[in-house]
């Protein structure tokens, strides 16, 4: 119990940080591609330096197919992150975080799709739950275009999301903590070319919320929800993962006013109350792990990234 109870207050503070990513991005003054470029940068040396502190590069158990994975989970990532963090600037943060939400049902859908996965009529069932959900929280009215862009742009990297959530549950015997390290060093290179290094030079007080974006967004949060996972049942995880959108509504109305509105609110509950069931039953009895073997010293094992979700 011990274990389990620190195992909570690890994937809470995570789903904390989480919840004030939104701030970081704002307060930064940057464009999306601009933030997700130092963040990548930035979280590569906080990974880096930890990883490198455990000695895990040591015995890695990559090989090139499941390097070549990594990779590819890592441009559906950083691209994720790039549409999310438009979605925030063109409708809300709240609005965009929930939305995002949508991830699971997608992960659900592409499984069916791609592998052929069963879709159960109970599953089914609350995808129509959810999309009622979405469709309440969107509150768009005609001539809204903020609105709709903005949910255009969180349901486009929910779906990435999928996509990388999808290529990751594919890699096995390999920590996650080096998974999220080769992401976002593919980051680097990917986003050089859109990068504005003129307009980041001029941010100022911007720079210490882009490499808080990377050390604590991407290093700390990360390495909280990786030892997390080892601890936790899926029920309490998926559980704990709803904290994150909670912190990042309430975030938004303190700091910049922004609520959603009544008739928004009642979807909220739709979007949650199916995003759990659809998670608890795709794995009812599982502990968040990779499957397969591990090949750590200390005989761990390391959870998947795609057991919760967060930006």
């Amino acid at each position: 119990m011990r274990n389990e109870t620190r195992g909570t207050v690890e994937l809470t503070l995570a789903m904390v940080l989480s919840g004030t990513l939104g701030i970081f991005v704002v307060e930064s003054g940057a464009s999306p591609f601009d933030v997700v470029f130092f963040r990548c940068l930035f979280g590569a040396a906080a990974l880096g330096a930890y990883v490198l502190v455990r000695g895990w590069f040591t015995g890695h158990g990559f090989t090139p197919g499941k390097l070549g994975l990594a990779a590819l989970g890592g441009v559906f990532i950083v691209f994720n992150w790039v549409l999310l963090f438009e979605a925030y600037e063109a409708s809300s943060i709240s609005l965009a975080t929930v939305v995002y939400h949508t991830q699971p049902f997608y992960v659900v859908l592409l499984g069916a799709l791609l592998f052929r996965e069963r879709l159960t009529a109970a599953t089914s069932g609350w995808l129509v739950v959810a999309f009622a959900g979405l469709v309440l929280v969107s509150g768009v009215r005609p001539g809204d275009t903020g609105s709709l862009k903005g949910m255009g742009f969180a349901l486009a990297a929910a779906v990435l999301y999928a996509l990388s959530t999808v290529v990751t549950k594919r890699i096995t015997g390999v920590r996650p903590h080096l998974v999220a390290l080769v992401q976002v060093l593919v980051g680097i290179p990917l986003l050089l070319p859109f990068a504005d290094f003129g307009t980041a030079s001029r941010l100022g007080a911007g720079w210490a919320w882009l490499a808080g974006l990377g050390v604590i967004h991407t290093g700390v949060m990360y390495v909280l929800m990786y030892a997390a996972y080892q601890r936790l049942p899926t029920a309490k995880i998926a559980v704990l993962a709803f904290v994150y959108p909670a912190v990042a509504m309430i975030a938004d109305w303190a700091v910049y006013g922004h609520h959603i509105g009544l008739v928004q609110a009642l979807g909220v509950p739709l979007i949650v109350l199916a995003g759990l069931k659809v998670t608890l039953r795709a794995r009812p009895r599982a502990r968040a792990v990779v499957p397969g073997p591990r090949t750590a010293a200390d005989g761990t094992e390391a959870a998947s990234p795609a057991a919760t979700r967060s930006a």
